[in-house]
């Protein structure tokens, strides 16, 4: 359908995008596709149906339609967005009394699966060693946070509030601390909720290189309780911590970049993949429901599937009896 079948009352919200909300240019071509598919729906309707006219029903029945047929979730969304704004637009101008697509709402989109490394990735991200002319403090520091975040998949503002060890401060502000002793992380969850995490033994071992070394470059009397501090001594950032486990990712030759969380990720399922135990996972991680875990049973079945066309000698092979 060509732009010249709108009709009058659509040309005139189209020069209300352009010129009073003065949007890209992108964006008017795709808020003309909207109504051009509008004016398809009004004209399948009845002929004459005016845009005005439509139902709520006839809206939903389309929108419904684009989605069987395979548009995304996202992309009927962006659709339907479209026509609230007209529709709205004609209210405030008293050409209509009520929006039609005001209380309908796009088909869900599927949850994407959390990204997480290969076991052999994680292990060699977890056990990297860089160059001689590396700094030997970051590198502890770098070595001990990343061993950490795989170790006891701790989300990165957990890592960052944990102390060296507990205290009455760092009780009443919310902080966490390590007690490598008993080789466990007490950190402070979503919700304020506290919880104890097991610290694995190469964990400990990279923590206790690093707190050797962790107050090496300050004066005498430095008393930052932090865990993990910059060159300035004072608690690391969580945009640090991002910044230094990409550059150690790049470092190691991953193919990917990594990110704090997905060490997270890829703690829950590997642990996942070896116990089995979704409770426990779910206890590890904080999840305050049972179905935020759940997603890694639909990750582990994807390493699965993946392992399987990969190695299995007839998973490539066609028309097998």
């Amino acid at each position: 359908m060509s732009a010249a079948a709108l009709p009058e009352l659509a040309e005139q919200y189209l020069t209300h995008v352009r010129v009073e909300k003065r949007l890209a240019l992108r964006t008017q071509q795709l808020y003309r596709q909207d109504l051009l598919r509008l004016q398809a729906l009004a004209a399948q309707a009845a002929p004459g149906v005016a845009l005005l006219a439509l139902t709520p029903a006839q809206l939903r029945r389309c929108l419904a339609q684009m989605h069987a047929s395979g548009r995304s979730a996202r992309g009927v969304g962006l659709i339907l967005s479209g026509w609230r704004g007209f529709y709205a637009w004609a209210v405030r101008q008293g050409l209509a009394e009520h929006n039609p697509a005001l209380g309908l709402r796009a088909p869900r989109a599927p949850k994407p699966l959390p990204k997480a490394l290969a076991v052999d990735e994680a292990v060699a991200l977890a056990d990297f060693a860089p160059s001689a002319r590396a700094d030997p403090w970051e590198e502890a520091r770098d070595g001990a946070l990343v061993a950490l975040l795989y170790g006891a998949g701790l989300r990165v503002g957990e890592l960052v509030s944990l102390d060296c060890q507990a205290s009455a401060e760092a009780q009443a502000q919310g902080r966490g601390w390590i007690d490598a002793d008993s080789g466990l992380a007490h950190v402070l969850g979503k919700g304020a909720k506290r919880r104890s995490v097991p610290v694995g033994r190469a964990a400990l071992v990279a923590l206790a290189a690093w707190l050797a070394q962790r107050s090496a470059p300050f004066a005498p009397g430095w008393a930052e309780p932090a865990l993990f501090v910059g060159r300035r001594g004072a608690r690391l950032s969580a945009a640090s911590v991002w910044a230094r486990v990409r550059a150690r990712s790049q470092l190691a030759g991953l193919s990917k970049p990594v990110h704090p969380h997905m060490l997270r990720h890829s703690f829950a399922s590997h642990l996942l993949q070896s116990s089995g135990d979704l409770r426990a996972v779910q206890e590890l991680l904080g999840h305050a429901s049972i179905t935020t875990t759940q997603v890694y049973t639909r990750l582990d079945f994807q390493h699965l599937a993946q392992a399987y066309d990969q190695a299995h000698p007839r998973a490539r092979k066609k028309n097998q009896d």
